[in-house]
C-alpha cells in the first residue's frame, strides 16, 4: 500500500537522524528544567483547594512542545523531497493524492505520538500515576494533537520550497499558538482578550486534557475532557481535509 510505504520512509528517515531525535526531546526538557525550577513554587494553582507548583504544571505543556516539534518539523520532508525530486515521481505515480497525503501526515503523527509518550517515563518522578485506562485517554489525546498539527505542518509545507520560509512561518504563528495554549500559564490569569484567543485555540483543549488526566484534582471545570476531545476531533478532521484540497489544488515544482 503506497500510503503504508510513505509512512514507513517517514519513520525510519527521522530516527536515522539521531540529532533531531535528540534536539525534538533535549529542547523542550531543557526548557522544562529551567522555566520550571525558575519559577518553583512560586505558581499556585488553587483551583479546588490543590496546591501545585510550576514544575507539575508547566509539564503537560512541555509535551505538547514536543509534539508540536515533532509534527510540524516531521513536514519539513516534504520540501526536502520536492527538492530532491522524490515528490514528484511520487505525484506522476498511478495513487491518488489522498494517499500522499495520508502517508505523511500518518508518518508525522506516529513521529510525535511515540516521542510525547517517551517523554511521559518521567512522569513517575514527579508523583503522577496512572491506571491503563487513563494511559490510553493521555496516548488518544496525544494522538489528536499529533494528527492535527502534523496535518497543519503539511498545509504549510506543501507550497514552499525553501526550509528557510519554513521556520519563518513557524516562528511567526505556531510558537504563538503554543505559548496560547495554556501551557506556560492558565487561562484564569490571562487578561480577558487574551482569554478568548486561549479558549478558541484547539491547542488549549489539547494541553487542559492532558493536564486534567495527568492532575485530575486540577482539572478545569471549564475544560472537561469530553469536551476537549470532541474539539480536537473536529479539528484535526478539518486541518487533514485542508491539507487533502491543498494536495490537490496545488502542483508541485521540479527541483531546479
Amino acid at each position: 500500500m503506497p500510503a503504508l510505504s510513505l509512512w514507513r520512509r517517514e519513520v525510519v528517515r527521522f530516527y536515522r537522524n539521531l540529532s533531531r531525535v535528540v534536539g525534538v526531546i533535549a529542547s523542550p526538557l531543557i526548557f522544562w528544567i529551567v522555566i520550571g525550577a525558575g519559577f518553583g513554587n512560586s505558581y499556585g494553582n488553587s483551583t479546588m483547594g490543590h496546591a501545585q507548583n510550576y514544575l507539575n504544571f508547566f509539564f503537560p505543556g512541555t509535551l505538547m512542545m514536543i509534539v508540536l516539534f515533532t509534527s510540524i518539523f516531521a513536514m519539513m520532508s516534504l520540501i526536502e523531497d520536492r527538492n530532491e525530486g522524490f515528490l514528484l515521481s511520487v505525484l506522476v505515480a498511478p495513487v491518488h493524492r489522498s494517499v500522499i497525503v495520508l502517508g505523511k501526515v500518518l508518518g508525522g503523527t506516529t513521529l510525535a505520538t511515540l516521542q510525547g509518550v517517551l517523554f511521559l517515563v518521567i512522569a513517575p518522578l514527579l508523583g503522577i500515576h496512572f491506571g491503563f485506562v487513563q494511559l490510553l485517554l493521555v496516548i488518544l489525546d496525544i494522538f489528536l494533537v499529533s494528527f492535527s498539527l502534523t496535518a497543519l505542518g503539511f498545509i504549510i509545507a506543501w507550497p514552499m520550497d525553501s526550509t528557510s520560509g519554513f521556520h519563518a512561518i513557524i516562528n511567526l504563528f505556531l510558537i504563538p499558538l503554543w505559548l496560547l495554549s495554556g501551557s506556560l500559564f492558565s487561562i484564569s490569569s490571562a487578561s480577558p482578550w487574551m482569554a478568548f484567543l486561549m479558549r478558541i485555540n484547539p491547542l488549549t483543549y489539547g494541553t487542559e486534557a492532558l493536564r486534567g488526566l495527568l492532575f485530575p484534582s486540577t482539572a478545569s471545570p471549564e475544560f472537561p475532557l469530553a469536551k476537549c476531545l470532541a474539539v480536537l476531533v473536529v479539528f484535526t478532521v478539518i486541518m487533514f481535509s485542508m491539507a487533502f484540497v491543498v494536495a490537490n489544488r496545488r502542483s508541485t515544482k521540479p527541483a531546479a
